[in-house]
């Protein structure tokens, strides 16, 4: 059609016009940081060693001493009191403080793996195969004991509600590699122990069109996606065109970048609805790698998903992170981790495994991790015991994209308790995998309220010993 053709040209010519500016210097330059927020270019003077980032977030905090971490003192102590040295000056989230709490060893055994014997717990058969492929940091921290803000902290570098996530940085620093699908995708699985906020794939104050897309595990994967039955795509094509003619008259009329990210939101979801459905068909996957995630094709798991997130960075989706709940483990560890670690243990390695066939792991970064650990002390008493929040010293590990695998990184004391040798901060994580991505952390950068934000606030160090 021509509105179509005329408003392709038009929207051509503006994204050329921006290209310009963002190349050009002095009033140029000012145009470009009015339009679009950027006060510099975030590349590095380095080749990227990842395009896309799958980051598979254990909501709720699964307990370090019972995964990774192996902490036989903690063990040959159990139902000591915690020394108080310790705990000096610790708040818990749900652990009264009217007594001293008793340390707990893990019930679970480890062993070492792989050709650099790291220790990982049985919980993890599945992992523990893939362990070369891993960095396993034991020493992150941060000061965050609740949910909400902790998940904030991992995802924005800011505790506090509204600043925009990792993967909105992402799709507003590098862009999307592909026109069909957003460039970021949520996806969810687990048992809802506590909530799944809006905000923890929110843009912030970055364009909307950088805010994540909850994908959803039944029905249409996005609302509205569908068209009704009495409208033909030709139809729909009419609709959007004229929606996007009169953001184009208002952005004439105003400038504002919002509009932009508007109209390109629009044709994303236009072109959606052809390459998501393609997307869902699990009919070209080989019974031999559906076997190896363990799924059954509609049944929706976190196994699932990583199949899922396979597919997506396959196609150009930058960046995709999967939540799955209720590793919140206040009373019932024992049942509820195995649980868990059952749930995520072969989709998470079988996910490590194709991506390495298939020649992706390479170029994608896989994290693994939650808001924070659990507890090397015991809350409540007698089988029902559990642990609480714990941002002390955890574990997280990362693999592929750039990152040298077999390494460990860093230490807890021989407690668990605390991050003590080579402490990883959340801006150091996040400096990291930025890095990763050929992007440098400090120069990632967007004008907000009169000051210049980033990922990683104004900390944060590339942790150089984890990266090939």
């Amino acid at each position: 059609m021509n509105l179509s053709r005329n408003l392709a040209n038009e929207l051509q010519a503006e994204i050329s016009r921006r290209a310009f500016l963002g190349q050009s210097c002095g009033l140029g330059a000012a145009a470009l940081s009015w339009l679009s927020g950027s006060t510099a270019t975030a590349r590095s003077d380095y080749a990227p060693t990842a395009k896309r980032v799958i980051y598979l977030f254990m909501s709720g905090g699964p307990s370090h001493v019972d995964t990774f971490d192996y902490k036989p003192e903690l063990t040959r102590r159990n139902d000591e009191q915690v020394p108080e040295s310790l705990i000096d000056g610790i708040h818990f989230a749900m652990i009264k403080t009217d007594q001293t709490p008793l340390l707990r060893g893990s019930p679970f055994r480890f062993q070492r793996h792989g050709e650099h014997g790291a220790y990982v717990s049985e919980l993890l058969p599945h992992l523990a195969t893939v362990v070369d492929e891993l960095a396993i940091i034991q020493s992150l921290r941060s000061e965050v004991f609740n949910h909400d803000p902790a998940v904030s902290l991992l995802n924005c570098g800011d505790p506090r509600v509204g600043r925009p996530t990792m993967g909105a940085w992402l799709s507003y620093g590098l862009g999307k590699e592909t026109e069909e699908l957003p460039a970021y995708v949520v996806l969810t699985s687990g048992q809802k122990r506590q909530p799944l906020l809006d905000s923890y794939w929110t843009n912030g104050f970055l364009p909307s069109e950088h805010q994540g897309v909850r994908f959803r595990s039944q029905g249409d994967p996005v609302l509205f996606l569908s068209n009704s039955n009495n409208i033909t795509r030709a139809e729909r094509r009419q609709q959007i065109d004229l929606i996007q003619w009169m953001n184009k008259q208002r952005f004439d009329l105003f400038r504002d970048p919002e509009t932009l990210g508007r109209i390109a939101q629009y044709e994303t979801a236009f072109r959606m609805q052809t390459a998501i459905p393609s997307l869902m068909d699990y009919s070209d996957e080989s019974r031999a790698t559906l076997d190896l995630y363990g799924i059954e094709p509609g049944k929706p798991s976190f196994a699932n998903n990583c199949l899922m997130a396979r597919r997506m960075a396959e196609r150009g989706v930058r960046f995709i992170q999967l939540y799955d709940m209720g590793w919140d483990s206040h009373g019932s560890i024992v049942a509820e981790h195995q649980e868990r670690c059952r749930g995520i243990d072969q989709g998470a390695a079988a996910l490590i495994r194709d991506l390495k066939q298939r020649g992706m792991l390479d170029d994608t970064l896989v994290i693994w991790g939650g808001e924070f650990g659990r507890t090397p002390v015991a809350q409540g008493g007698g089988e029902q015991w559990g642990r609480d929040h714990h941002p002390h010293g955890f574990t997280m590990w990362m693999a592929g994209g750039g990152i040298r695998g077999g390494v460990v990184h860093g230490s807890t004391d021989d407690f668990g308790f605390h991050a003590v040798e080579s402490p990883v901060s959340v801006h150091d994580f996040h400096a990291t995998a930025l890095h990763c991505l050929g992007i440098n952390h400090e120069k990632l950068t967007y004008r907000h309220q009169g000051r210049d934000f980033r990922l990683t606030d104004v900390a944060g160090e590339v942790v150089a010993p984890l990266l090939s």
